[in-house]
């Protein structure tokens, strides 16, 4: 019980970390440096006023000086940054596995919050990501390095080919490098396992999302959907079912 509040207190920590770079890094703009502040009067962010969730909540949702609305993007993230924390930890113990678990729910909220955002899945994020990936693999017990080699390469390959035959069938950019690059992260993590059941369930909800959008006329045949967005909700999935489903799904093979 004590790892979990742990967990929860430093995922709303990282949380709130992960909203100053959602919201500085697609505007080429440092995550370290200047303090926070409000976008609408750029008057500087109290540290009292900048506690996680609780802030939001006390100032009703709005900035302390000119009461301009703060967006609920921040008290979300870092919310489901502390909940999936707790989930992770909770699922693979308070050891290192847990942990990066943790690690990597972090970089896919802080992507699908940016594609959301900007349609950008930005490289310093999904690069290092595939750096991080390969370098964990010694702590992480249901993968192996070669595993995670293939997972990037698997993840890579996979959207490339999607990316030409959309090209070649409609004359027209389906995906961009930033989807390649957020799988090949997956990849890295997970395994080239992993890199299925996240694409199979990135492409099932984005579908069903997108009909059930163009039902409520809300988006057209040419419209765009963050697909990122999907990726890191099948990546969540791969990372806490993914062998289960996998070994399910091979067994009705």
């Amino acid at each position: 019980m004590t790892w979990l509040i742990y967990a929860a207190l430093l995922g709303l920590i990282c949380g709130s970390f992960l909203n100053v770079v959602v919201h500085r890094l697609p505007r080429g703009g440092s995550v370290v440096r200047p303090r926070s502040s409000c976008p609408w009067c750029g008057g500087a962010i109290a540290a009292w006023d900048n506690v996680p969730v609780v802030s939001y909540l006390v100032l009703g949702g709005r900035c302390r000086r000119c009461r301009a609305p703060i967006s609920p993007r921040y008290p979300l993230l870092e919310t489901g940054t502390a909940l999936l924390f707790i989930a992770s930890v909770a699922r693979f113990g308070p050891g290192p596995q847990g942990w990066i678990g943790a690690f990597f729910c972090w970089l896919l909220l802080a992507l699908a919050a940016i594609d959301v955002e900007h349609f950008l899945l930005p490289d310093r994020i999904t690069l290092a990501g595939v750096l991080a990936g390969l370098a964990l693999q010694p702590w992480l017990p249901e993968t192996t390095w070669l595993d995670a080699l293939l997972g990037v390469l698997v993840g890579a390959g996979l959207l490339v080919l999607g990316i030409n035959f959309w090209y070649w069938w409609r004359g027209e950019e389906g995906m961009g490098m930033g989807d390649v690059n957020m799988l090949a992260m997956i990849g890295a993590f997970l395994g080239w396992q992993g890199v299925v059941v996240a694409l199979f369930f990135a492409a099932l909800i984005g579908a069903l999302t997108g009909v059930a959008l163009m039902a409520l006329g809300r988006l057209g045949l040419r419209s765009k959907l963050p697909f990122g967005a999907f990726l890191a909700i099948g990546g969540v999935i791969a990372l806490f079912w993914g062998p289960a489903l996998l070994g399910r799904y091979l067994l009705l093979l």
